[in-house]
């Protein structure tokens, strides 16, 4: 089996999930003493000359850490993030593949694309704004659009669907699980 697909999930002090990282990172992590291994993948060692170790998939870190205060990315992910994924126009909550992002101030008019100028959006409510700012158009948005203080605000999302088995007593899941 190959070791490229294999990802660590990583829980804080209180397990909570936190991140995801590569099998690698998690192996310095390990040993250089950082994080204790919670759950391993079956059936796959990571072997050397002298050493063979089970390849961890679930690991906690062990001391508190302070979480570097850096300015979160401009990303559409994390306009949808910060929106709820939710159409600023009409509330609806959509996924990401459904979701578009709208300038409040039209780039035609001079609006930038950053922070305080772009919303999350639904096809429908873009298409019916067009080239126009929301008074123009005869919409309202539901909440003005801020850049987020930190990163942190943001949720870790994992699909049940894609989460390996080790990481499911883990996470929290908003879709059903299959009965098992």
């Amino acid at each position: 089996m190959s070791t490229e697909i294999f990802r660590t999930l990583v829980l804080s002090q209180g397990y909570e999930p936190i991140k995801v990282i590569s099998w690698q990172r998690a192996i310095t992590l390990l040993f250089q003493g950082k994080i204790e291994v919670l759950r391993e993948y079956e059936g796959c060692d990571i072997r050397s000359s002298t050493v063979v170790i089970k390849m961890p998939a679930v690991v906690r870190i062990l001391q508190a850490f302070r979480r570097n205060k850096k300015n979160i990315k401009f990303s559409r992910v994390n306009i949808y993030a910060r929106d709820n994924f939710r159409c600023q126009y009409c509330s609806t909550k959509m996924s990401m593949s459904d979701l578009t992002y709208d300038h409040v101030k039209p780039r035609a008019q001079g609006g930038l694309t950053e922070w305080t100028n772009i919303v999350s959006a639904c096809n429908s409510c873009n298409a019916k704004k067009g080239n126009r700012t929301p008074e123009a158009a005869g919409m309202k948005l539901k909440c003005l659009p801020i850049k987020p203080a930190r990163a942190s605000a943001m949720t870790l999302r994992i699909s049940s669907a894609s989460a390996p088995e080790a990481w499911r007593d883990f996470c929290y899941w908003t879709d059903p699980l299959e009965e098992g």
